[in-house]
């Protein structure tokens, strides 16, 4: 494989300004939406004592799983030495980092007193993984910005591999803590499973993967950089295997639930009777967001497109979108036990009800706002700094191309 040069992007072009423009909006109007929550108060989102966790929850889970998995193509470049993907390891640590910043954003903002987080930083409780959650943000931040100083300066090069094993562990522990949210609440009957550590981190991988692969090939569609078949078919086969993961762990996960009797009310409101729920996981996670991505990136009348490639790759998106919002919400939405083998007559307290909810549009603008930063962060940052191969051709950087030709 040939040395690989990066370059900034050049110039103040109309697109890049206009790009700028858009992202800088979309931010601006979910501060706006905050700002409104912030001073009205919860009462005009569709949360309740019930559905304490809403949409800007589910943007900003989505986001801070897929950061891990946008670091996946650094990691395989790094820790299982494939040459192919080495040279997309700067791009790939930049979208973690900004995917990460993106949630956190959100959650900031959803906290109804941004300037409480101050408390949430110095004051610990160790039973709680929230408390852990902290640390393991923080501590990714850290640890891929050492790994792309390290990548990215010549003198500090023979650290970048120690670095970047670090951070393929420390990605695995922040999704294990994202996961361990759920898996470790007991009180929801929908959460409280082992499997969903190991659930999150595999659909970490798909979805920043897919991600990742809708800036790359934006980014080089945009700056008009060649970007061979090879880099796009190596992860487009990726993607199909990841999402196939993905959707086994979700099924071991309700396969799971279905052995145990307490559980079959739960998963009957899940997959069958629970209204929005069901059809959100059925059409929204398995079809769209799952088998519709395999079939378009492994059967031939589809696989060879790079339109049908980018379909793909949102779908799975949506999919993910749409598979936390099942988790996070319908998990809530599913009554709680509060006196285990008795039954509740009568409560002021809807106890033993459905929850209701519906996301307000505030809560989606803050959302997309988490999406905002996290795209702006990395066009500045392609902007300013050298995280772009010059040429992803496939004589640049597949070691057999030359051979094959």
């Amino acid at each position: 494989m040939k040395t690989v040069q990066y370059t900034e992007v050049k110039g103040w072009s109309t697109g890049y300004l206009a790009i700028l423009g858009v992202l800088g909006a979309i931010i601006v109007v979910g501060l706006g939406a905050a700002y409104y929550m912030e001073h009205q108060g919860h009462w005009v989102t569709g949360m309740s004592n019930q559905v304490v966790w809403g949409m800007p929850h589910v943007f900003a889970i989505f986001l801070i799983v897929a950061a891990s998995g946008a670091l996946n193509v650094a990691s395989i470049g790094t820790v299982f030495g494939k040459p192919m993907y080495k040279p997309l390891a700067r791009l790939s640590g930049l979208l973690a980092l900004a995917l990460l910043a993106g949630g956190l954003a959100v959650l900031v903002l959803d906290l109804g007193r941004p300037d409480r987080l101050i408390v949430a930083m110095t004051k610990y409780n160790f039973r709680s993984i929230f408390a852990w959650n902290i640390f393991l943000y923080t501590g990714f931040m850290v640890i891929v910005a050492v790994y792309l100083w390290f990548m990215m300066e010549a003198r500090m090069n023979r650290y970048y591999k120690t670095a970047g094993y670090a951070a393929f562990i420390w990605r695995l522990i922040l999704t294990t803590g994202t996961g361990s949210i759920f898996g470790f609440l007991v009180a929801r009957p929908g959460y409280d499973a082992a499997v969903m550590a190991p659930m999150f981190i595999v659909m970490s991988f798909s979805f920043g993967l897919a991600i990742f692969m809708l800036v790359l090939m934006a980014s080089y569609k945009w700056l008009a950089r060649p970007l061979g078949d090879a880099v796009l078919g190596r992860l487009k086969n990726l993607l199909g295997v990841f999402v196939a993961a993905a959707l086994y762990f979700v099924a071991v996960q309700h396969l799971t639930n279905l052995y145990a009797a307490e559980h079959h009310a739960f998963e009957a409101f899940m997959l069958l009777d629970g209204g929005i729920y069901p059809l959100l996981f059925w059409g929204g996670f398995v079809v769209v967001g799952s088998i519709l991505p395999m079939v378009l990136v492994w059967h031939p009348a589809f696989s060879a497109s790079r339109t049908w490639l980018g379909v793909a790759s949102a779908l799975v998106i949506l999919g993910g979108l749409t598979q936390i919002y099942v988790i996070l919400i319908g998990g809530q939405a599913y009554p709680m036990e509060m006196l285990p083998g008795h039954e509740i007559i009568s409560s002021a307290f809807f106890d033993g009800v459905v929850a209701g909810y519906s996301p307000s549009l505030p809560e989606f603008l803050l959302g997309m706002a988490g999406v905002g930063v996290a795209l702006i962060m990395v066009v500045i940052g392609v902007k300013v700094l050298r995280f772009l191969p010059v040429t992803l051709a496939d004589e640049a950087v597949d070691p057999h191309a030359t051979a094959k030709a």
